[in-house]
């Protein structure tokens, strides 16, 4: 637990310097300035309560990243909502998704990460939880094809979400694993939101082929000329078997995070890796140390890569499951995850995690049964 906190208190840093950071940026665009300053305070409202909790021994993560379906309107080779879930459960109902976006703001969670599957097929849900959760960041993570003029319109009536548009680099590598013609899609759904004047940032997949090329001072400068201030590097995960080639090597990484660093002092633009942002806080996040992640059924687990859980928030209130007794093994065992220098720890550690998980269950048998295996 301490050693969680110590984490939580290394993240606050962090977190105060990123949003000062948004705040400067967003003082030469004056119609974003207002909401980036609002967004300051509440991210520190949130904190200062995550600390308080963290004093009576209840560890709250300051994101949840929240997969509202797992629906969509691609087939990307190599998805890992696809490759993962897919067990014929029934997604959450609005209810629920309120109850648990309402239990996270009040426990202090302040970033809510809603990804799928594509969200933007229950945009009309997440608009209404953006009205209701004004403190929240949300960061909507979608392939971008159901961005319309309409829909930038109503974006501007909720600056506290940020569209995050998923890619893979340029239009060959883009289109190869989400399809034909998608690159060009996005492009203009990018267009579309700079016309509206709507902050967007990209979600880009780092693989052995890509990192050069979408690191380099040309590609990010191509972006930030369509309108793209911040960008989450992702590593990709191996999921769909035959795929490890496409893993990033131990030199590439590291050549990749002194790229990063480079870049962030270079440009004015946002720039987050994962997992390569770990190491700073002494590996993997996971567990609720920084994050966890809901499934579009209700389950708690460690994050979107470990999808094990012993626990649903159709059963149970976020504050209970933040405890679950998987997450603390998880946690308890973090001198084993805490290595990040080949890439997702919880993913390279899958067999013990799935161990974890049987021992949380024998133990604790009137858990809720495991949702994945």
């Amino acid at each position: 637990m301490k050693e969680s906190l110590r984490t939580q208190e290394a993240l606050s840093k962090e977190r105060d310097s990123f949003f000062r950071d948004v705040v400067v940026m967003a003082f030469r665009k004056p119609f974003l300035f207002a909401p980036a300053l609002r967004t300051f305070f509440a991210q520190a409202a949130a904190a200062r309560r995550r600390a308080r909790l963290g004093k009576r021994g209840i560890l709250v993560p300051p994101i949840m990243i929240l997969s509202v379906t797992e629906r969509c309107n691609l087939h990307c080779l190599g998805c890992y909502a696809r490759e993962f879930h897919g067990a014929g459960q029934e997604e959450m109902d609005v209810a629920t998704i309120k109850s648990i976006v309402k239990q996270a703001s009040d426990l202090g969670i302040s970033v809510v990460l809603l990804a799928g599957g594509e969200p933007f097929l229950r945009i009309d849900e997440l608009l209404r939880l953006a009205a209701n959760n004004p403190s929240l960041l949300f960061l909507i993570f979608t392939n971008g094809l159901m961005i319309t003029a309409r829909i930038a319109g109503m974006l501007t009536q909720y600056r506290n979400i940020v569209p995050v548009l998923s890619l893979e680099g340029d239009l060959a590598q883009t289109d190869t694993r989400r399809g034909s013609g998608v690159y060009d899609s996005l492009m203009k759904s990018a267009e579309t939101l700079v016309r509206a004047r709507v902050f967007y940032g990209m979600s880009i997949t780092l693989t052995a082929n890509n990192v050069d090329s979408i690191t380099d001072d040309s590609y990010i400068d191509r972006m930030r000329g369509k309108g793209c201030s911040l960008f989450f590097f992702i590593e990709y995960i191996p999921v769909r078997k035959g795929t490890d080639h496409l893993v990033l090597t131990p030199e590439q990484r590291q050549r990749f995070l002194r790229k990063i660093n480079l870049l962030r002092r270079k440009k004015e633009a946002l720039f987050v890796a994962f997992p390569g942002d770990e190491a700073k806080y002494g590996g993997c996040l996971a567990a609720g140390r920084g994050l966890i992640h809901v499934n579009s059924y209700g389950g708690v687990e460690p994050c979107p890569f470990s999808p094990y859980s012993d626990v649903s928030l159709k059963k149970s209130m976020l504050a209970d499951a933040l405890d679950s007794a998987l997450l603390q093994k998880i946690r308890d065992n973090h001198d084993l995850l805490g290595e990040t220098s080949r890439g997702c720890a919880l993913w390279r550690h899958r067999d013990l995690v799935k161990s974890l998980l049987r021992r949380a269950i024998e133990e604790h048998p009137s858990a809720d049964l495991p949702l994945w295996s």
